[in-house]
């Protein structure tokens, strides 16, 4: 399952499809040039239960990382990710 990735320098999405349609995103917003703002996750009933959102925000991090940015997630399921792995993303977080 690969996870894609849309950035437009204001704001993106990181994604997945199957069979030409997406099946899951994770949204995003630039918040300065340090920072972004993740605004939504949302996964297709067919992958629910697969880790499928975790592995969006994993992506993220991995992007903020890359690129030095830091990120308030707003979007519940991105904030309840970050809490639940505490210090292993607290580095990225604003």
């Amino acid at each position: 399952m690969e996870i894609l990735q849309e950035d437009n320098g204001k704001k993106g999405k990181f994604y997945i499809e199957q069979d030409g349609h997406q099946v899951a995103e994770m949204t995003y917003t630039y918040a300065g040039p340090k920072k972004m703002i993740i605004d939504h996750t949302g996964v297709d009933d067919s992958l629910k239960g697969q880790g499928v959102g975790y592995k969006l925000v994993e992506a993220a991090v991995n992007f903020l990382r890359a690129n030095d940015l830091k990120v308030i997630p707003l979007c519940p399921f991105a904030s309840a990710v970050f809490r639940k792995k505490g210090e292993a993303y607290a580095d990225v977080l604003f």
